[in-house]
Protein backbone atom coordinates (compact mmCIF):
# COMPACT_ATOMS: atom_id res chain seq x y z
CA UNK A 1 0.00 0.00 0.00
CA UNK A 2 3.02 2.42 0.42
CA UNK A 3 4.00 2.11 -2.62
CA UNK A 4 -0.03 2.48 -4.55
CA UNK A 5 0.32 5.79 -2.12
CA UNK A 6 3.32 7.00 -3.31
CA UNK A 7 2.32 6.48 -6.77
CA UNK A 8 -0.78 8.13 -6.41
CA UNK A 9 0.42 10.99 -4.57
CA UNK A 10 3.06 11.29 -7.71
CA UNK A 11 -0.07 10.64 -10.12
CA UNK A 12 -1.73 13.51 -8.15
CA UNK A 13 0.81 15.72 -8.76
CA UNK A 14 1.76 14.91 -12.55
CA UNK A 15 -2.18 15.41 -12.88
CA UNK A 16 -1.60 19.09 -11.45
CA UNK A 17 0.59 19.36 -13.95
CA UNK A 18 -0.82 18.76 -16.66
CA UNK A 19 -3.70 20.87 -15.82
CA UNK A 20 -1.69 23.44 -15.18
CA UNK A 21 0.20 23.77 -19.01
CA UNK A 22 -3.30 23.74 -20.24
CA UNK A 23 -3.61 27.05 -18.73
CA UNK A 24 -0.05 28.07 -19.66
CA UNK A 25 0.86 26.48 -22.93
CA UNK A 26 -1.94 28.30 -24.91
CA UNK A 27 -1.95 31.79 -23.00
CA UNK A 28 2.12 31.46 -23.90
CA UNK A 29 1.85 30.71 -27.01
CA UNK A 30 -0.32 33.27 -28.34
CA UNK A 31 1.46 35.85 -26.20
CA UNK A 32 5.08 35.19 -27.50
CA UNK A 33 4.00 33.84 -30.83
CA UNK A 34 5.63 30.96 -32.33
CA UNK A 35 9.19 32.65 -32.21
CA UNK A 36 9.16 33.73 -29.02
CA UNK A 37 8.56 30.18 -28.11
CA UNK A 38 11.39 28.61 -30.46
CA UNK A 39 13.67 31.06 -28.70
CA UNK A 40 12.54 30.01 -24.99
CA UNK A 41 12.90 26.07 -26.56
CA UNK A 42 15.93 26.54 -27.98
CA UNK A 43 17.74 28.53 -25.62
CA UNK A 44 16.58 26.24 -22.88
CA UNK A 45 17.80 22.86 -24.95
CA UNK A 46 21.42 24.31 -24.79
CA UNK A 47 21.17 25.23 -20.93
CA UNK A 48 19.97 21.93 -20.16
CA UNK A 49 23.42 20.50 -20.97
CA UNK A 50 24.93 22.61 -18.38
CA UNK A 51 22.21 21.66 -15.95
CA UNK A 52 23.26 18.44 -16.72
CA UNK A 53 26.88 19.02 -15.43
CA UNK A 54 25.25 20.01 -12.42
CA UNK A 55 23.58 17.24 -11.85
CA UNK A 56 25.98 14.61 -12.12
CA UNK A 57 23.23 11.84 -12.21
CA UNK A 58 22.68 12.74 -8.75
CA UNK A 59 18.57 12.39 -9.07
CA UNK A 60 18.82 8.34 -10.13
CA UNK A 61 22.58 7.72 -8.33
CA UNK A 62 21.33 9.84 -4.72
CA UNK A 63 17.89 8.46 -4.90
CA UNK A 64 19.18 4.66 -4.52
CA UNK A 65 21.69 5.48 -2.52
CA UNK A 66 19.88 7.16 -0.34
CA UNK A 67 17.42 3.90 -0.19
CA UNK A 68 20.05 1.84 0.62
CA UNK A 69 21.12 3.30 3.46
CA UNK A 70 18.14 4.99 5.25
CA UNK A 71 17.68 2.47 8.04
CA UNK A 72 20.84 4.06 9.54
CA UNK A 73 20.55 7.79 10.38
CA UNK A 74 24.60 8.12 11.03
CA UNK A 75 24.84 6.72 7.64
CA UNK A 76 21.85 8.08 5.65
CA UNK A 77 23.40 11.36 6.69
CA UNK A 78 27.15 11.36 5.57
CA UNK A 79 25.84 9.76 2.36
CA UNK A 80 23.36 12.96 1.63
CA UNK A 81 26.32 15.76 2.41
CA UNK A 82 28.77 14.20 0.46
CA UNK A 83 26.26 13.37 -2.50
CA UNK A 84 25.53 17.70 -2.16
CA UNK A 85 29.38 18.33 -2.10
CA UNK A 86 29.81 16.36 -5.27
CA UNK A 87 26.73 18.33 -6.81
CA UNK A 88 28.09 22.11 -5.11
CA UNK A 89 31.47 21.02 -6.83
CA UNK A 90 30.16 20.45 -10.49
CA UNK A 91 27.17 23.33 -10.03
CA UNK A 92 31.08 25.21 -10.25
CA UNK A 93 32.31 23.29 -13.43
CA UNK A 94 29.15 23.68 -15.15
CA UNK A 95 29.36 27.41 -14.69
CA UNK A 96 32.71 28.00 -15.59
CA UNK A 97 31.39 25.59 -18.94
CA UNK A 98 28.67 27.84 -19.88
CA UNK A 99 30.77 30.77 -19.92
CA UNK A 100 33.11 29.07 -22.23
CA UNK A 101 30.55 28.08 -24.52
CA UNK A 102 29.34 31.90 -24.53
CA UNK A 103 31.86 32.97 -25.64
CA UNK A 104 31.04 30.60 -28.93
CA UNK A 105 27.74 31.02 -28.85
CA UNK A 106 26.77 34.95 -29.54
CA UNK A 107 22.74 34.34 -31.15
CA UNK A 108 20.90 34.57 -27.57
CA UNK A 109 23.20 35.65 -25.11
CA UNK A 110 21.12 37.74 -22.84
CA UNK A 111 18.36 34.92 -22.74
CA UNK A 112 21.29 31.83 -22.14
CA UNK A 113 22.23 33.67 -18.86
CA UNK A 114 19.00 34.04 -17.23
CA UNK A 115 18.43 30.57 -18.35
CA UNK A 116 21.55 29.67 -16.04
CA UNK A 117 19.19 29.92 -13.01
CA UNK A 118 18.51 26.33 -14.03
CA UNK A 119 21.99 25.71 -13.46
CA UNK A 120 21.81 27.29 -9.84
CA UNK A 121 18.10 25.66 -9.04
CA UNK A 122 19.63 22.11 -10.27
CA UNK A 123 22.27 22.77 -7.32
CA UNK A 124 19.85 22.98 -4.45
CA UNK A 125 17.40 20.23 -5.93
CA UNK A 126 17.36 17.36 -2.70
CA UNK A 127 14.33 16.25 -3.99
CA UNK A 128 16.73 13.23 -4.56
CA UNK A 129 16.83 12.69 -1.01
CA UNK A 130 13.09 12.55 -0.24
CA UNK A 131 12.76 9.85 -2.92
CA UNK A 132 15.11 7.89 -1.11
CA UNK A 133 13.53 8.02 1.74
CA UNK A 134 10.40 7.33 -0.34
CA UNK A 135 8.48 10.57 1.57
CA UNK A 136 6.87 11.13 -1.51
CA UNK A 137 4.43 13.18 -0.31
CA UNK A 138 7.13 16.37 0.56
CA UNK A 139 8.25 16.57 -3.04
CA UNK A 140 4.99 16.52 -3.59
CA UNK A 141 3.89 19.19 -2.02
CA UNK A 142 6.87 21.33 -3.02
CA UNK A 143 6.34 20.67 -6.61
CA UNK A 144 2.62 21.72 -6.57
CA UNK A 145 3.64 24.55 -4.79
CA UNK A 146 6.12 25.13 -7.62
CA UNK A 147 3.74 24.84 -10.43
CA UNK A 148 0.87 27.17 -9.06
CA UNK A 149 3.54 30.05 -7.96
CA UNK A 150 4.74 29.70 -11.72
CA UNK A 151 1.13 29.67 -12.92
CA UNK A 152 0.36 32.73 -10.77
CA UNK A 153 3.62 34.74 -12.19
CA UNK A 154 3.20 34.17 -15.76
CA UNK A 155 0.01 35.10 -15.97
CA UNK A 156 0.13 38.38 -13.98
CA UNK A 157 3.11 39.66 -15.86
CA UNK A 158 4.07 37.98 -19.12
CA UNK A 159 1.99 40.33 -21.20
CA UNK A 160 3.64 40.77 -24.75
CA UNK A 161 5.63 39.05 -27.48
CA UNK A 162 9.03 40.86 -25.91
CA UNK A 163 8.68 39.06 -22.06
CA UNK A 164 10.62 36.11 -23.59
CA UNK A 165 13.57 36.93 -21.09
CA UNK A 166 10.56 37.66 -18.36
CA UNK A 167 9.13 34.17 -18.86
CA UNK A 168 12.11 32.52 -18.35
CA UNK A 169 13.28 34.54 -15.37
CA UNK A 170 9.77 33.55 -13.81
CA UNK A 171 10.37 29.75 -14.67
CA UNK A 172 13.51 29.27 -13.19
CA UNK A 173 12.52 31.58 -10.28
CA UNK A 174 10.15 29.63 -8.86
CA UNK A 175 11.54 26.67 -9.64
CA UNK A 176 14.53 27.99 -7.06
CA UNK A 177 12.31 28.93 -4.22
CA UNK A 178 10.34 25.23 -4.45
CA UNK A 179 13.66 23.52 -3.76
CA UNK A 180 14.41 25.64 -1.24
CA UNK A 181 11.39 24.42 0.99
CA UNK A 182 13.15 20.90 1.19
CA UNK A 183 15.81 22.55 3.36
CA UNK A 184 14.45 22.92 6.34
CA UNK A 185 13.17 19.68 7.40
CA UNK A 186 16.94 18.12 7.15
CA UNK A 187 17.13 19.33 10.75
CA UNK A 188 14.91 16.62 11.87
CA UNK A 189 15.48 14.19 9.30
CA UNK A 190 20.07 14.26 9.58
CA UNK A 191 22.30 14.02 12.28
CA UNK A 192 25.34 15.74 12.86
CA UNK A 193 28.34 14.98 10.87
CA UNK A 194 31.52 16.13 11.02
CA UNK A 195 32.92 17.92 7.94
CA UNK A 196 36.37 16.25 8.21
CA UNK A 197 35.42 12.81 8.01
CA UNK A 198 33.34 13.35 5.26
CA UNK A 199 34.85 11.64 1.97
CA UNK A 200 32.73 12.80 -0.96
CA UNK A 201 34.57 11.86 -4.08
CA UNK A 202 34.01 8.03 -3.30
CA UNK A 203 30.69 9.43 -4.96
CA UNK A 204 32.23 10.78 -8.01
CA UNK A 205 32.63 7.96 -10.08
CA UNK A 206 29.48 5.57 -9.68
CA UNK A 207 27.40 8.71 -10.55
CA UNK A 208 29.63 9.91 -13.18
CA UNK A 209 28.48 5.94 -14.12
CA UNK A 210 24.64 7.38 -14.30
CA UNK A 211 25.50 10.43 -15.82
CA UNK A 212 26.91 8.83 -18.82
CA UNK A 213 23.36 7.26 -19.54
CA UNK A 214 21.88 10.97 -18.97
CA UNK A 215 23.60 12.36 -21.35
CA UNK A 216 22.92 9.76 -23.96
CA UNK A 217 19.20 10.59 -23.39
CA UNK A 218 20.07 13.85 -23.52
CA UNK A 219 20.99 13.52 -27.40
CA UNK A 220 17.41 12.59 -28.43
CA UNK A 221 15.88 14.85 -25.91
CA UNK A 222 17.80 17.66 -26.79
CA UNK A 223 20.02 17.56 -29.53
CA UNK A 224 16.77 17.05 -31.43
CA UNK A 225 16.14 20.73 -30.74
CA UNK A 226 19.69 21.61 -31.22
CA UNK A 227 20.12 19.85 -34.67
CA UNK A 228 16.54 20.84 -35.69
CA UNK A 229 17.46 24.59 -34.53
CA UNK A 230 20.43 24.16 -37.26
CA UNK A 231 18.69 22.35 -40.23
CA UNK A 232 14.82 24.49 -39.86
CA UNK A 233 15.67 27.63 -37.55
CA UNK A 234 14.03 28.30 -34.30
CA UNK A 235 10.60 28.35 -34.96
CA UNK A 236 10.68 24.62 -36.05
CA UNK A 237 11.98 24.22 -32.36
CA UNK A 238 9.19 25.70 -30.79
CA UNK A 239 7.06 22.85 -32.93
CA UNK A 240 9.10 20.22 -31.40
CA UNK A 241 9.06 21.49 -28.47
CA UNK A 242 5.51 22.07 -28.17
CA UNK A 243 4.23 18.30 -29.29
CA UNK A 244 7.26 17.16 -26.92
CA UNK A 245 6.26 19.12 -24.05
CA UNK A 246 2.77 18.01 -24.42
CA UNK A 247 3.80 14.05 -24.88
CA UNK A 248 6.01 14.39 -21.94
CA UNK A 249 3.75 15.82 -19.56
CA UNK A 250 1.07 13.06 -20.41
CA UNK A 251 4.19 10.65 -19.80
CA UNK A 252 4.55 11.70 -16.62
CA UNK A 253 1.65 9.83 -15.32
CA UNK A 254 3.30 6.82 -16.61
CA UNK A 255 6.72 7.18 -15.65
CA UNK A 256 5.68 8.16 -12.02
CA UNK A 257 5.81 4.38 -11.58
CA UNK A 258 9.44 4.41 -12.03
CA UNK A 259 9.83 7.81 -9.60
CA UNK A 260 8.66 5.77 -7.06
CA UNK A 261 9.55 2.32 -7.87
CA UNK A 262 13.01 2.72 -7.84
CA UNK A 263 13.73 3.30 -4.08
CA UNK A 264 11.83 0.40 -3.05
CA UNK A 265 13.01 -1.79 -5.95
CA UNK A 266 16.68 -0.87 -4.51
CA UNK A 267 15.65 -1.47 -0.76
CA UNK A 268 14.35 -5.04 -1.59
CA UNK A 269 17.52 -5.36 -3.56
CA UNK A 270 19.59 -4.82 -0.97
CA UNK A 271 18.08 -7.15 0.90
CA UNK A 272 18.29 -9.92 -1.43
CA UNK A 273 14.71 -10.45 -2.10
CA UNK A 274 14.86 -11.10 -5.56
CA UNK A 275 11.92 -13.02 -6.17
CA UNK A 276 9.83 -9.77 -5.09
CA UNK A 277 11.71 -7.71 -7.26
CA UNK A 278 10.42 -9.52 -10.62
CA UNK A 279 6.88 -9.84 -8.98
CA UNK A 280 6.53 -5.89 -8.90
CA UNK A 281 8.56 -5.84 -12.21
CA UNK A 282 5.58 -7.74 -13.83
CA UNK A 283 2.43 -5.74 -12.28
CA UNK A 284 4.33 -2.48 -12.51
CA UNK A 285 5.05 -3.50 -16.81
CA UNK A 286 1.71 -4.46 -17.03
CA UNK A 287 0.05 -1.02 -15.16
CA UNK A 288 2.89 1.04 -17.14
CA UNK A 289 0.82 -1.11 -20.72
CA UNK A 290 -2.68 -0.45 -19.20
CA UNK A 291 -2.35 2.90 -18.83
CA UNK A 292 0.70 4.17 -21.92
CA UNK A 293 -1.76 2.19 -24.68
CA UNK A 294 -4.48 4.05 -23.75
CA UNK A 295 -2.72 7.46 -23.48
CA UNK A 296 -1.25 6.98 -26.90
CA UNK A 297 -4.27 5.94 -28.52
CA UNK A 298 -5.99 9.36 -27.18
CA UNK A 299 -3.57 11.14 -27.82
CA UNK A 300 -3.22 10.24 -31.70
CA UNK A 301 -7.00 10.37 -31.40
CA UNK A 302 -7.34 14.14 -30.59
CA UNK A 303 -3.94 14.88 -32.39
CA UNK A 304 -4.31 16.89 -35.57
CA UNK A 305 -6.51 19.07 -34.81
CA UNK A 306 -7.31 19.57 -30.71
CA UNK A 307 -3.33 20.02 -30.40
CA UNK A 308 -2.58 22.96 -32.65
CA UNK A 309 -6.64 24.51 -31.64
CA UNK A 310 -5.07 24.54 -28.18
CA UNK A 311 -1.46 26.18 -29.19
CA UNK A 312 -3.43 28.67 -31.26
CA UNK A 313 -3.05 30.11 -34.65
CA UNK A 314 0.57 29.08 -36.39
CA UNK A 315 0.93 26.17 -34.24
CA UNK A 316 -0.79 23.56 -37.08
CA UNK A 317 2.42 21.89 -37.74
CA UNK A 318 2.08 20.48 -34.30
CA UNK A 319 -0.59 18.40 -35.02
CA UNK A 320 0.99 15.83 -37.60
CA UNK A 321 4.02 15.97 -35.05
CA UNK A 322 2.38 14.73 -32.03
CA UNK A 323 0.35 12.09 -34.05
CA UNK A 324 3.79 10.72 -34.56
CA UNK A 325 5.35 11.08 -31.19
CA UNK A 326 2.88 10.11 -29.36
CA UNK A 327 3.45 6.15 -29.83
CA UNK A 328 6.47 6.51 -27.35
CA UNK A 329 4.48 6.94 -24.57
CA UNK A 330 4.12 3.36 -24.47
CA UNK A 331 7.77 2.44 -25.61
CA UNK A 332 9.14 5.13 -22.98
CA UNK A 333 7.04 3.39 -20.40
CA UNK A 334 8.35 0.27 -20.72
CA UNK A 335 11.59 1.02 -20.95
CA UNK A 336 11.11 3.10 -17.67
CA UNK A 337 9.99 -0.01 -16.39
CA UNK A 338 12.67 -2.17 -17.29
CA UNK A 339 15.53 0.02 -16.91
CA UNK A 340 14.34 2.83 -13.93
CA UNK A 341 12.65 -0.24 -11.81
CA UNK A 342 14.57 -3.09 -12.50
CA UNK A 343 18.14 -2.66 -13.99
CA UNK A 344 19.18 0.52 -12.11
CA UNK A 345 17.78 -0.35 -8.65
CA UNK A 346 19.47 -3.45 -9.18
CA UNK A 347 22.77 -2.25 -9.51
CA UNK A 348 22.53 -3.34 -13.68
CA UNK A 349 24.22 0.59 -14.95
CA UNK A 350 26.27 -1.21 -17.54
CA UNK A 351 23.28 -2.77 -19.52
CA UNK A 352 21.36 0.25 -18.44
CA UNK A 353 23.74 2.55 -20.08
CA UNK A 354 24.45 0.96 -23.52
CA UNK A 355 20.69 0.89 -24.21
CA UNK A 356 20.82 4.29 -23.81
CA UNK A 357 23.86 5.00 -25.63
CA UNK A 358 22.26 2.65 -28.31
CA UNK A 359 19.44 4.59 -29.10
CA UNK A 360 21.42 8.36 -29.09
CA UNK A 361 24.07 7.17 -31.86
CA UNK A 362 21.33 5.77 -33.93
CA UNK A 363 19.25 9.07 -33.68
CA UNK A 364 22.14 11.34 -34.45
CA UNK A 365 22.68 8.95 -37.12
CA UNK A 366 19.15 9.15 -38.79
CA UNK A 367 18.32 13.14 -37.57
CA UNK A 368 20.65 13.98 -40.73
CA UNK A 369 18.84 12.48 -43.38
CA UNK A 370 15.53 12.72 -41.72
CA UNK A 371 15.81 16.35 -40.66
CA UNK A 372 17.15 17.12 -43.95
CA UNK A 373 14.39 15.85 -46.14
CA UNK A 374 11.57 15.87 -43.60
CA UNK A 375 12.29 18.61 -41.33
CA UNK A 376 10.60 18.76 -38.27
CA UNK A 377 8.12 15.51 -38.83
CA UNK A 378 11.93 13.57 -39.54
CA UNK A 379 13.06 14.63 -36.11
CA UNK A 380 9.55 13.17 -34.78
CA UNK A 381 10.57 9.60 -36.23
CA UNK A 382 13.86 9.85 -35.74
CA UNK A 383 13.08 10.37 -31.75
CA UNK A 384 10.78 7.15 -32.20
CA UNK A 385 13.08 4.46 -33.76
CA UNK A 386 15.68 5.90 -30.84
CA UNK A 387 13.50 4.55 -28.65
CA UNK A 388 12.67 1.33 -29.94
CA UNK A 389 15.96 0.71 -30.05
CA UNK A 390 16.81 1.77 -26.43
CA UNK A 391 13.85 -0.29 -25.12
CA UNK A 392 14.39 -3.18 -27.44
CA UNK A 393 17.95 -3.40 -26.43
CA UNK A 394 16.52 -3.78 -22.63
CA UNK A 395 14.29 -6.38 -23.39
CA UNK A 396 17.23 -8.44 -25.04
CA UNK A 397 19.18 -8.16 -21.74
CA UNK A 398 16.72 -9.49 -19.30
CA UNK A 399 15.48 -12.25 -21.72
CA UNK A 400 17.16 -15.29 -19.89
CA UNK A 401 15.72 -13.88 -16.34
CA UNK A 402 12.21 -12.67 -16.87
CA UNK A 403 9.33 -14.23 -18.22
CA UNK A 404 7.97 -12.04 -21.21
CA UNK A 405 4.84 -13.76 -21.42
CA UNK A 406 3.97 -12.97 -17.72
CA UNK A 407 4.93 -8.88 -18.83
CA UNK A 408 2.75 -9.24 -22.30
CA UNK A 409 -0.06 -11.67 -20.80
CA UNK A 410 -2.80 -8.34 -20.99
CA UNK A 411 -1.08 -6.36 -23.88
CA UNK A 412 -3.37 -7.68 -26.74
CA UNK A 413 -6.32 -6.38 -24.62
CA UNK A 414 -5.02 -3.16 -24.03
CA UNK A 415 -4.13 -2.19 -28.14
CA UNK A 416 -7.41 -3.79 -29.14
CA UNK A 417 -9.42 -1.66 -26.40
CA UNK A 418 -6.94 1.44 -27.99
CA UNK A 419 -7.63 0.52 -31.67
CA UNK A 420 -11.65 0.98 -30.34
CA UNK A 421 -11.19 3.75 -28.78
CA UNK A 422 -9.07 5.70 -31.58
CA UNK A 423 -11.52 5.40 -34.44
CA UNK A 424 -14.52 7.12 -33.58
CA UNK A 425 -12.00 9.87 -31.45
CA UNK A 426 -10.44 10.48 -34.46
CA UNK A 427 -13.05 10.76 -36.64
CA UNK A 428 -14.92 13.34 -34.61
CA UNK A 429 -11.67 14.82 -34.12
CA UNK A 430 -11.60 15.72 -38.26
CA UNK A 431 -15.13 15.96 -38.23
CA UNK A 432 -16.67 18.68 -36.06
CA UNK A 433 -15.96 22.03 -35.71
CA UNK A 434 -13.14 21.80 -33.00
CA UNK A 435 -13.67 23.71 -29.80
CA UNK A 436 -13.30 23.59 -26.00
CA UNK A 437 -16.43 21.68 -26.18
CA UNK A 438 -15.91 19.02 -28.83
CA UNK A 439 -12.51 18.35 -27.26
CA UNK A 440 -13.78 17.85 -23.75
CA UNK A 441 -16.19 15.52 -25.37
CA UNK A 442 -13.59 13.36 -27.29
CA UNK A 443 -11.55 13.06 -24.68
CA UNK A 444 -14.64 11.77 -22.28
CA UNK A 445 -15.75 9.77 -25.09
CA UNK A 446 -12.24 7.80 -24.95
CA UNK A 447 -12.16 7.53 -21.35
CA UNK A 448 -15.66 5.58 -21.41
CA UNK A 449 -14.66 3.64 -24.29
CA UNK A 450 -11.70 2.55 -23.26
CA UNK A 451 -12.64 1.66 -19.87
CA UNK A 452 -15.97 -0.38 -21.33
CA UNK A 453 -13.29 -2.00 -23.52
CA UNK A 454 -11.37 -3.63 -20.27
CA UNK A 455 -14.52 -4.15 -18.39
CA UNK A 456 -15.11 -6.25 -21.79
CA UNK A 457 -11.67 -8.16 -22.04
CA UNK A 458 -11.41 -8.29 -18.21
CA UNK A 459 -7.33 -8.01 -18.57
CA UNK A 460 -5.90 -9.20 -14.88
CA UNK A 461 -4.98 -5.54 -13.61
CA UNK A 462 -9.06 -5.30 -12.65
CA UNK A 463 -8.50 -8.17 -9.94
CA UNK A 464 -5.29 -6.31 -8.68
CA UNK A 465 -7.27 -3.17 -8.42
CA UNK A 466 -10.04 -5.35 -6.58
CA UNK A 467 -7.68 -6.46 -4.22
CA UNK A 468 -5.90 -3.68 -3.25
CA UNK A 469 -9.51 -1.78 -2.53
CA UNK A 470 -10.64 -4.67 -0.62
CA UNK A 471 -6.87 -4.38 1.43
CA UNK A 472 -7.98 -0.24 1.77
CA UNK A 473 -11.19 -1.16 3.09
CA UNK A 474 -9.69 -3.84 5.69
Amino acid sequence: MKVVRNYLYNAGYQILALIIPFVTAPYISRTLKPHGVGIYADTNAWIQWFVLIASIGIALYGNREIAYVRDDKEKMSRTFWEIQIVKLVMTVVAYIALCLFLGIYTQYTKFMWIQSLNVFAAAIDISWFYMGIEDFKRTVIRNTLVKLMSLVLILGFVRTPNDVGLYIFLTAFSVILGNLTLWPRLKVLLVRIKFNSLKPFRHFKPSLALFVPQIATQVYLILNKNMLGIFEGSTAVGFYNNSDSLVKMILALVTATGTVMLPHVASEFSKGNNSAIKNMLYSSFDFISFLSVAMAFGLAGVGLHAVPYFYGRGFEPVGPAIMIESVVIIIIGWSNAVGVQYLLPTNRVKEFTRSVVLGSVFNIILNIPLMKFWGLYGAMVSTVLSEVVVTGYQFWTIRNEIEFARMFTNLWKYILGGIVMFIPIFWLDITLHTSVISIAFEVVLGIFIYLLMMTILKPTILNKAKELIAKRRG
